[in-house]
């Protein structure tokens, strides 16, 4: 096995590891986290730490490791400390509201938007024109922010709509008299 690219995961305290036959599960105060890993990639656990190898250094078998790598990663950030998305409204009369667990955001058109929450994402509004979508799963917070942006994307006129906090929209300038 290759121990070229070899960055191993440090791996906290109270996060347990579990490796089986294509298959790492990972085990924190967050709660747990599993994923399904290419066959040729192997996973160890050496000491505080996971290392991520690889058979040849061939593309594919690069590509790989290193998508496993930032998998097994994200999932041991995921359950210690997690991950956050935050988007910003901008719009006269848009704002976003908690129902419950799940989110109600009024975007202007003739009816309230509902999002309901998947399984392991909170929402949190902390003002009507903001709203942090929080969870143990990288891939899920980010899927979920993106599906609530889709929404009402930002506009490049007026730039009205749902964006990314610290996004950057790019204007134009519009018609002139």
């Amino acid at each position: 096995m290759s121990r070229i690219g070899r960055k191993p995961i440090p791996v906290p305290a109270g996060v347990s590891v579990a490796i089986e036959a294509e298959r790492v599960t990972v085990n924190g105060p967050k709660g747990e986290l599993s994923e399904r890993i290419h066959r040729d990639i192997t996973v160890a656990h050496e000491g505080e730490e996971l290392v991520v190898t690889r058979p040849t250094d061939r593309g594919e078998h690069r590509a790989l490791h290193g998508l496993t790598r930032s998998l097994v990663a994200n999932m041991v950030e995921g359950v210690t400390t997690g991950f956050e998305k935050r988007l910003e409204i901008q719009g006269v009369g848009y704002r976003a509201q908690l129902k419950g667990k799940d989110l109600e955001l009024a975007l202007g058109y003739s009816h309230p938007v509902p999002i309901r929450a998947p399984d392991g994402i909170e929402f949190e509004v902390p003002q009507p024109t903001r709203i942090v979508v929080r969870g143990i799963s990288k891939q899920l917070v980010g899927e979920t922010a993106a599906n609530i942006r889709k929404q009402r994307k930002p506009e490049p006129y007026k730039g009205k709509g749902i964006r990314y906090e610290g996004e950057y929209v790019a204007r134009k300038v519009g018609k002139r008299a």
